[in-house]
């Protein structure tokens, strides 16, 4: 049966499964040392430095989609509810070396921004098994939340084509107190350079 003469629910079913795997197989697994250079189609209003960072100017930012769903601790949270703050968004799975280096970095940062007006929101991916997720965050002393994202659902809705979405994992994206996509990386971060991200935006009126 071809999928023009399959049923509506069916068709509609077998779209969503196609649209998830064509993510599963965009999103690159453990990008490392990725260049940063792709901006996913659309618009090419951003810079990137030598360092692989994007950054898009204040005037030309677009705000995400809804990015929110349960967390590995199984509470609700909605990223929109950190609007008036800079969020920190860190693409990660528990079966990632990239993602391994760079969590003591965020933990660190995440602790001394806190009270700065600063929140980290992580986007777990790609782990079935959420024990695995939850293990890699009890290992690493993670205390901020992550959305539970086996799928990449989030990831694939959640960032309109054409901004800095999230293309390798590990990636981070960072909102501006607005809400709005300022800046990403698509490779594993120290802190130095994960501040880099964080600070400019603090100081934006």
């Amino acid at each position: 049966m071809s999928l023009s003469r399959a049923p509506r629910r069916t068709r509609r079913a077998l779209t969503a499964v196609g649209m998830l795997s064509a993510a599963a197989l965009a999103l690159s697994a453990c990008g490392g040392e990725n260049n940063g250079k792709s901006g996913g189609g659309g618009n090419t209003n951003f810079v990137t430095d030598t360092g692989g960072i994007s950054t898009v100017a204040k005037g030309e930012r677009t705000a995400p989609k809804e990015i929110a769903g349960e967390t590995l601790d199984g509470e609700r949270l909605d990223v929109a509810a950190f609007k008036g703050k800079v969020v920190v968004l860190n693409v990660w799975g528990s079966w990632c070396g990239p993602c391994r280096a760079e969590a003591p970095h965020f933990v660190k940062a995440a602790k001394d921004l806190k009270g700065q007006g600063v929140e980290f929101v992580g986007l777990n991916t790609r782990d079935f098994n959420k024990q695995q997720a939850l293990t890699f965050e009890e290992d690493y002393g993670v205390t901020y939340p992550s959305l539970y994202d086996p799928n990449g659902k989030l990831i694939l809705f959640g960032f309109p084509k054409g901004t800095l979405n999230p293309q390798s994992i590990p990636s981070t994206v960072v909102l501006d107190k607005e809400g709005k996509i300022a800046a990403r990386s698509l490779m594993a971060l120290d802190e130095k350079k994960l501040r880099s991200m964080i600070e400019p935006l603090l100081k934006e009126k």
